[in-house]
């Protein structure tokens, strides 16, 4: 997101080019961290994982991290943890190892892959606003808020997600399920696109799922949302019924895609983690209780 009108020279208290004199800003130097604090380390953009764990504990980080290690804070419902960000790998000398963040899916924990998954997002779109899309000049922090600022055209770039929806489309028993062609996970899941400039959600989803495997579907309705860090979306659940037309995956999006009974589907996302799994595990439970 970019919001501008913020005039430089009337407003320079707003930015900050380096440490608060008390408090904590969302931007963090080396010497604001404290003994309590937990952090999420990401080198080259992967995930230091030790074992099972991602959280890090003040004292186990604090010698082995390098000068240039950016720091942002992580508020994440009512706690706070610190994403913390290097291009030197160090994870042998943690005893550690790098992930994608993708592997923490499996650990189906949504507490854990909610905290990584904002950390992730916060960083990205740190690296990617040091300098102004509209000018060129490098940004500044802002002093109160989670913006990087340009001082020279006065634009303020804030984190933005990216609108998707993402559908479970139905025939009687029978759940559409697909396997992508661009993520080898093994898993089969909805269907889902970004929605396009000038697009309602419902009208992504009928243009996704005939673009995606030939289908017309109707009475679309609502479910749930969920942020996805993929890189940085908002993932809007809709069910939809099967109206006409015979599956044609659509070459180099889908690899396979096919209509499962619930109760011989093939291996789906986690409901624990994803909306995806959520809407099959809802639809499925209302089939078996007779709510449909």
């Amino acid at each position: 997101m970019v919001v501008s009108g913020c005039n430089w020279k009337e407003k320079i208290n707003v930015f900050y080019s380096g440490p608060l004199m008390s408090g904590r800003n969302y931007f963090l130097l080396r010497e604001h961290l404290v003994e309590s604090d937990r952090l999420i380390l990401f080198c080259n953009n992967k995930i230091v994982v030790q074992g099972e764990n991602f959280l890090w504990r003040y004292e186990q980080l604090i010698e082995n991290l390098p000068a240039n290690t950016e720091f942002l804070i992580v508020d994440h419902k009512d706690k706070q943890f610190v994403a913390a960000s290097t291009d030197q790998d160090i994870s042998v000398k943690l005893a550690a190892e790098l992930k994608s963040l993708r592997s923490l899916l499996f650990k189906e924990s949504d507490k854990d892959f909610a905290i990584a998954g904002k950390a992730s997002q916060i960083l990205d779109w740190y690296r990617g606003h040091r300098f102004c899309g509209a000018c060129g000049a490098a940004t500044v922090q802002h002093i109160s808020q989670r913006a990087l600022c340009c001082p020279s055209c006065n634009d303020q770039y804030f984190p933005r997600i990216n609108p998707c929806a993402i559908v479970l489309v139905t025939k009687g028993r029978e759940v559409l399920l697909a396997r992508s062609a661009r993520f080898r996970s093994g898993f089969f899941s909805c269907l889902a696109g970004f929605i396009e400039v000038g697009e309602s959600a419902e009208e992504t989803v009928l243009r996704e799922v005939k673009e995606e495997s030939g289908l017309i579907v109707h009475n679309i309705r609502y479910i749930k949302s969920q942020s996805w860090p993929f890189p940085s979306q908002l993932m809007l659940g809709f069910h939809a019924d099967y109206k006409s037309g015979e599956i044609v995956p659509e070459p180099g999006e889908i690899d396979e895609a096919a209509f499962y009974d619930i109760d011989d589907m093939p291996v789906v996302p986690s409901p624990k983690i994803s909306v995806a799994g959520e809407l099959i595990e809802i639809y499925a439970n209302q089939v078996r209780n007779g709510l449909i």
